[in-house]
């Protein structure tokens, strides 16, 4: 039976480590269950993840060699896709934390069966060692693949707010406080996954426009 739109988290997902060139691959999770969406500190001395290692889908950071992994979060719902901030300070993620009883069900139901529905995620900010943490957007709508701008002041991502139909995503950015939503593209396709280079001249993204086959 079509559970509608889902993504599946696959099990057998494990972090692992290597060089630019491939070699050195070392194996640095290795539970059962999904460790991904794995992503390096920018000093290159800690890993952030997502793990379902307590029952549910959390934020963790371990240390560049998958030592000492501590737990970041501990809301009831998916923290993922996460980001350091340029100087390490704080992390920028996204995060479905249902609150009534049937959006809870429906994330359970769904978690026991290795699946998540990200049809609402919304951006959150948090120091790096998981304090603090704040909402920074609250549309209903997917909002991911967060980034911090350069002055760690904003974040730049994609979202699907300005879609009725909840299928088109373009670009966005924020001010981690919540304040000064800007569009930045207005492609009738997919634009997401961006980032900045380290001193915010250049924004590198991926998108669906000028593509051979429509679809």
């Amino acid at each position: 039976m079509s559970q509608g739109y889902v993504w599946p988290l696959y099990k057998g997902y494990d972090v692992f480590s290597c060089k630019p060139d491939g070699s050195d691959l070392k194996r640095l999770t290795e539970t059962a269950g999904y460790d991904a969406e794995a992503v390096y500190s920018n000093d290159g001395t800690k890993i952030l993840f997502t793990y379902v290692r307590d029952g549910d889908l959390e934020l963790y950071s371990m240390n560049a060699d998958g030592t000492n992994p501590t737990r970041l979060t501990h809301e009831r719902g998916y923290d993922g896709g996460s980001f350091y901030s340029w100087d390490d300070k704080m992390i920028c993620y996204r995060a479905s934390h249902p609150t009534d009883s049937a959006e809870i069900a429906d994330y359970q139901n769904l978690l026991n069966q290795g699946l998540i529905r990200p049809g609402k995620l919304e951006l959150w900010v948090m120091n790096a060692d998981g304090t603090g943490k704040r909402q920074v957007t609250s549309n209903g709508s997917a909002n991911f693949c967060p980034f911090f701008h350069p002055d760690g002041k904003r974040l730049i991502f994609a979202s699907n707010m300005n879609d009725p139909k909840k299928r088109n995503f373009d670009l966005y950015m924020i001010d981690i406080d919540g304040t000064g939503l800007e569009r930045l593209t207005f492609n009738e396709t997919f634009d997401g996954f961006p980032m900045w280079n380290k001193n915010a001249t250049k924004l590198v993204f991926a998108s669906n426009r000028n593509q051979a086959k429509p679809g």
